[in-house]
């Protein structure tokens, strides 16, 4: 009997040791992505690439989903966007915002215009980038304006360099992008390859 709670007692020992070296190398690499966000935030030179937009539901939505309009792998309430240009970039204080939009217009915010991506290059009105960290991310708040709509974004930066974006209007219902963060590549990078 007493070789067997031995025998338990090395069990439980070696679990304890498995498990927290398990544990150690998660805390590294979330270590070292954190520091990699911090530093990309610290520059103000990084770019979101979306892969995913989330549409409010409604019932223009459903009658597009019904049509088969939708490309295949999406969905109503969730558009795949891989292989799309779509991009919110950070430089200094400007941002450059590329995102496609689907969903429902509220209202018209001008005419003439065919396309309805959300665009805007320049600087926002409001600009705040903070580290919560009560939540272990940066909330990123802005808007501006483009023609005659007011935008409003509201993302959410995240140590694993994941990223979430909600993004309101004046004329249309909210949607909101997922993707990934990623360095900006300097012109003189782009030139290279």
């Amino acid at each position: 009997m007493f070789t067997n709670s031995k025998n338990y007692f090395s069990l439980i020992l070696l679990s304890l040791l498995l498990w927290s070296c398990g544990s150690t190398s998660n805390t590294t690499e979330r270590d070292y992505t954190s520091e990699k966000l911090d530093a990309l935030v610290a520059k103000q030179s990084f770019e979101i690439i979306a892969d995913w937009a989330y549409p409010q539901m409604t019932s223009a939505m459903n009658q597009v989903a019904m049509a088969g309009l939708f490309a295949p792998g999406s969905a109503p309430g969730q558009i795949n966007l891989i292989g799309n240009i779509n991009y919110f970039r950070i430089m200094g204080d400007s941002i450059d915002v590329y995102l496609r939009y689907y969903g429902e217009r509220q209202m018209s915010s001008g005419y003439g215009q065919s396309d309805s991506s959300i665009k805007f290059k320049g600087v926002p009105k409001d600009f705040n980038l903070k580290w919560n960290e009560k939540n272990n991310r940066y909330d990123l708040n802005l808007s501006f304006n483009r023609d005659a709509e007011n935008f409003k974004i509201n993302a959410q930066l995240f140590p694993n360099l994941k990223a979430s974006m909600t993004i309101t209007s004046s004329s249309r219902f909210p949607i909101r992008y997922v993707g990934e963060i990623k360095q900006m590549k300097l012109a003189s990078e782009k030139e290279d390859l």
